[in-house]
């Protein structure tokens, strides 16, 4: 009795589980802009913030609405735009607001009101946070495998004018992102800041050389695959020139250790997945990638690549992801994990935050743990 007790109530978890429910979301009025098309951005359509599939219709007098079929029980997270990132949602004094959560566990309507957008406030003067182990090697930069130039940034230890010891390298994809709050379009990760506190307490210094990304290029520069949306991908060319010359490059100008050791890369959101894809092509020059949210999603065939890796090196994988990205972001990541983890030889970390969202202040809370982490093995 007890044994059907327990499967019925298994059964039941199970079928609740793979439910699939109706959301309605209802906006019941708007500080500004009130007749311009509203959309939903969320981690359910990759937080894409001109979906036409997510775009509120009218319901009645100045109310509008957005119906969500066939959504599986789980913890949801968005914001309402204007169609852009620069016309989201804000208070109404203008500034940025957390993402809104929604729990489903059945048919749910839920009403908000928004009190006003990005765009209706011009932006204050961002200030120049970079500290002085912080500075720019050159803003324009060669990249002969794509015929472009790129800003590269350079961090060096405190001690390093002072001292003749080589050091260790970290090459990290958005640059705009890593030191400078007036450079960085969605907040500074501080990796400057992080690493003197870190390295004073770990003496385990190293250099990070940050490598800005191309803008419009993004999309294609950080993706080895064509992408029928975005393009023919420029991944193999992106990574050959941080091999071939720029790597070169560093290592001439700066006392560094060269070896795939003593050499990570790194980078969030499709600057992870190009990170995961420079060790599995070179995995005698990276020694450890740290993929913080990758962008798997776009590029299902990395998991192709992973299958067929095989180097007689012990390369290091630090994967992490939150549960309030995407909603593919965990089991993506974990599958890929997965995969590594069958060679049963490389070293993987993989780190779940379950409050964890797609944007720059959750990976700047991480890059310290992946530090820790790589330094001290």
């Amino acid at each position: 009795m007890k044994i059907l007790l327990i499967l019925s109530c298994f059964l039941l978890a199970s079928k609740i589980s793979m439910s699939q429910f109706s959301v309605r979301l209802v906006v019941t009025d708007v500080a500004t802009q009130k007749n311009d098309d509203i959309y939903v951005s969320g981690n359910f359509n990759n937080w894409n913030p001109h979906d036409e599939n997510y775009k509120l219709k009218p319901f009645g007098g100045s109310r509008k609405s957005l119906v969500l079929k066939n959504m599986a029980s789980g913890t949801y997270a968005f914001k309402f735009t204007r169609g852009s990132q620069d016309k989201i949602e804000t208070t109404a004094d203008g500034r940025d607001i957390a993402d809104r959560i929604l729990e489903v566990n059945g048919d749910v309507s839920q009403e908000y009101t928004i009190a006003g957008w990005k765009d209706n406030y011009p932006e204050v003067p961002k200030k120049y946070t970079a500290s002085p182990q912080v500075r720019i090697l050159d803003t324009a930069f060669q990249m002969p495998q794509l015929q472009r130039t790129r800003r590269i940034w350079i961090y060096l230890p405190k001690n390093y004018a002072l001292s003749s010891e080589k050091y260790p390298v970290i090459y990290m994809q958005d640059g705009q992102n890593l030191f400078n709050e007036q450079t960085a379009a969605f907040g500074e990760w501080g990796i400057d800041e992080c690493l003197d506190t870190l390295q004073q307490k770990l003496n385990k210094p190293c250099i990070v050389v940050g490598i800005d990304h191309g803008g419009n290029t993004r999309m294609t520069e950080y993706n080895p695959f064509d992408n029928e949306k975005y393009g023919k991908g420029e991944g193999d060319a992106y990574v050959a020139f941080l091999v071939k010359t720029l790597k070169p490059y560093i290592d001439s100008k700066f006392r560094t250790l060269k070896g795939p050791e003593n050499t990570s890369i790194a980078g969030s959101s499709m600057g992870g997945l190009i990170s995961l894809y420079a060790v599995f092509q070179y995995p005698d020059v990276f020694g450890t990638a740290a993929a913080f949210s990758p962008s798997l999603w776009i590029a299902p065939e990395i998991c192709n690549v992973a299958e067929k890796f095989n180097t007689p090196t012990q390369p290091k994988f630090y994967l992490y992801a939150g549960s309030r990205e995407s909603t593919d972001m965990v089991p993506d990541m974990e599958k890929l994990g997965n995969i590594l983890k069958q060679k049963q030889r490389y070293i993987i970390r993989q780190v779940i935050n379950p409050l964890g969202q797609h944007k720059e202040s959750y990976w700047k809370q991480e890059f310290e743990s992946f530090y820790r982490w790589r330094m001290l093995l």
